[in-house]
C-alpha cells in the first residue's frame, strides 16, 4: 500500500487525517492520502508568486522541452508516488481499481496526455495564434506584423478543483507550466493517480518543484482553492455551473449535454450514421463531456431510437482488466442505484419510451460497486425532461424535433455535430451561441482536435490583453 503525501510547493507532507483508497472489486486498501486543510492552504498560497518567478527562469521554449520529455515518461517511466514506484501498468490498474474505469481506458487517456505533452509546441501556437511567447514572460513585446502588444498574467497560479470520473480532462490543464504559470492541484477523491504522476513526470523532467501543490482533500479544500487562487478551473454539475456563473475568476467545466444533430436534407439517410451515433454516445463509457446524451432529428426518431437500441443496448459488464470491457463501475455506494431510480421516475412521462428495457435491468449491483447498462430514451419532443439531461454512463435521448425549432430548443451544447449539407443552416448553426464546439458534417462528437481548445481557451483565460506604450529603442531592444 502507498502513503502519498500532500505537497506543498513540491515538498511533501504527511498529515495525520488521511484517506484510504480501496480497490472497487475486493476491497483491498491501495493507497492512503494526505488531507488537507483549508488553513495550511491559506498559509501556502502566500508564496505562489514564487512559483511564477521560478518558471520565468526558464525560457518557454525550454519548458516546451521538459513537457515532451515529461509525456514520455509518464506515458513509459517508473515514477515515484508517495513511498513507492509505480510503473505505467501499476498507473493504470491503481487508476481503474479506484474509478471503476476499465484498464485499456486508462490506458487510452494516458496516450491522451502524452499526446498533448509531446505535441505542446503546436498547441501552444495554435492556443496563442502563434505569439512569441517571450512576451508571456515579459509582459510586452512586438507581434510579427509589427504591432506593440501586451499581456498580463491574472494570476501566477492556477487553481484546479479535479473529478474523478474521468481522467481524460487532464488535457486542459497541461499547457499552464510552459506558460510559465504554477498549479495548485486539488485532486478527485477517486483519482489522485493522474496530478501526482504528471508532477513525478515533471520534476524529473526538470520542472522546479516549487511550481507546483497538491492539496488532496473535501469539498471544504474545492471551495478555498477556487477562493485563494486569481484563476481556477472547476469541474462538476449544473449547481456548480450555476454557482460560478459570470465569476471571471473561475472556469467552470460542467456537464456538456453534446449532441448530434440531423438536418432535414439528411435525416433521412440515418442508417448510414448509426456507428457514429453510437460511438459518441458509449465510447469511454460515457463518462466524458464530448460524450453524445441526445440525438435530434425532424423525423425517423423511433427508427433510430430502436436501432441505437440494438447497437449499444446489448453491452454487458465486464471486469477491468478485460480488454473489452466497455462499461466503468460506480465506486460509491448507492451511487448507480439512484441514477437509475431517477431515470425510471422521469420516464413515466407521456411521450417517453425506454428502447432498451428488453435487454434487461439497468442497474447491476455487485458487493462494491454497480454498473449501468446504456440506455437509449425516445422522447416525442424537446419538452420531455430526459430530452436534455447527462448521465456518467452511456445515457441518450432521442429527441423529435423539427429542424427549424432545434436551435432555440437544444439549449447549452459543449459539442455539436450537425449533418446536414444545407448551407442556410450551417450558416445559423455558425452563429448560435449556445454551440460552444461544432463540428459541420458527420464527425462524431467525441473527436477532438488537439490544436483547438473545445471549451474555453485557456491562454485568454490567464492572461489579459491590454493597451501598452514604451519608448520605440526599448521595443527594438526586445524584438
Amino acid at each position: 500500500m502507498l502513503n502519498i503525501p500532500i505537497l506543498r510547493w513540491g515538498q511533501p507532507y504527511t498529515s495525520l487525517d488521511q484517506d484510504e483508497i480501496v480497490h472497487f472489486i475486493t476491497g483491498e486498501s491501495l493507497a492512503r492520502v494526505s488531507q488537507a486543510n483549508t488553513g495550511l492552504l491559506g498559509r501556502d498560497i502566500r508564496h505562489a508568486s514564487r512559483a511564477r518567478d521560478v518558471l520565468r527562469e526558464i525560457p518557454s521554449a525550454e519548458l516546451i522541452e521538459m513537457m515532451k520529455k515529461a509525456g514520455d515518461l509518464y506515458l513509459n517511466g517508473d515514477l515515484p508516488v508517495g513511498d513507492g514506484v509505480q510503473s505505467p501498468d501499476d498507473f493504470a490498474r491503481h487508476q481503474s481499481a479506484s474509478t471503476g474505469l476499465p484498464e485499456h481506458m486508462c490506458k487510452a487517456n494516458m496516450a491522451k496526455n502524452h499526446f498533448v505533452l509531446h505535441h505542446m509546441d503546436q498547441i501552444l501556437d495554435a492556443l496563442t495564434r502563434g505569439l512569441d511567447l517571450n512576451i508571456l514572460t515579459r509582459g510586452f513585446g512586438v507581434e510579427s506584423r509589427g504591432v506593440t502588444v501586451s499581456y498580463q498574467a491574472q494570476s501566477p497560479v492556477l487553481g484546479l478543483v479535479l473529478p474523478s470520473n474521468s481522467p481524460g480532462v487532464h488535457t486542459l490543464w497541461l499547457p499552464v507550466i510552459p506558460m510559465q504559470l504554477g498549479l495548485v492541484l486539488k485532486p478527485g477523491p477517486q483519482e489522485p493517480w493522474t496530478p501526482y504522476r504528471m508532477a513525478a513526470a515533471f520534476f524529473e523532467a526538470g520542472v522546479p518543484k516549487e511550481a507546483i501543490s497538491i492539496y488532496p482533500g473535501g469539498a471544504d479544500m474545492g471551495a478555498v482553492v477556487v477562493g485563494r487562487c486569481g484563476r481556477s478551473m472547476i469541474f462538476g454539475g449544473k449547481p456548480t455551473v450555476d454557482r460560478y456563473k459570470g465569476d471571471e475568476r473561475v472556469q467552470v467545466h460542467g456537464p456538456g449535454l453534446s449532441k448530434v444533430l440531423l438536418g432535414e436534407d439528411e435525416v433521412d439517410n440515418w442508417e448510414q450514421y448509426i456507428d457514429l451515433m453510437a460511438d459518441s454516445v458509449y465510447l469511454n463509457s460515457g463518462r466524458g463531456c464530448i460524450n453524445c446524451s441526445g440525438v435530434w432529428a425532424p423525423r425517423h426518431t423511433k427508427e433510430i431510437a430502436a436501432a441505437l437500441a440494438e447497437r449499444i443496448g446489448p453491452i454487458e459488464p465486464l471486469p477491468p482488466e478485460d480488454p473489452e470491457a466497455a462499461l466503468a463501475a460506480f465506486t460509491i455506494p448507492g451511487t448507480a442505484e439512484a441514477i437509475a431510480n431517477s431515470i425510471d421516475v422521469a420516464a413515466q412521462e407521456d411521450g417517453v419510451t425506454v428502447m432498451t428495457e428488453k435487454f434487461g435491468a439497468r442497474a447491476v449491483i455487485k458487493e462494491r460497486c454497480g454498473y449501468l447498462r446504456p440506455t437509449v430514451i425516445h422522447c416525442d419532443s424537446p419538452e420531455r425532461k430526459l430530452a436534455n439531461t447527462e448521465y456518467m454512463f452511456p445515457f441518450v435521448s432521442v429527441v423529435e424535433c423539427p429542424q427549424e425549432q432545434m436551435l432555440a430548443k437544444i439549449g447549452p451544447t459543449l459539442v455539436c455535430s450537425a449533418i446536414t449539407n444545407d448551407r442556410a443552416w450551417r450558416g445559423q448553426l455558425a452563429d448560435a451561441h449556445n454551440i460552444d464546439r461544432l463540428n459541420l458534417g458527420p464527425l462524431p462528437t467525441i473527436k477532438l482536435d488537439w490544436l483547438q481548445p473545445h471549451e474555453g481557451n485557456i491562454v485568454e483565460f490567464l492572461f489579459r490583453a491590454r493597451a501598452f506604450q514604451v519608448p520605440p529603442e526599448e521595443l527594438a531592444a526586445v524584438s
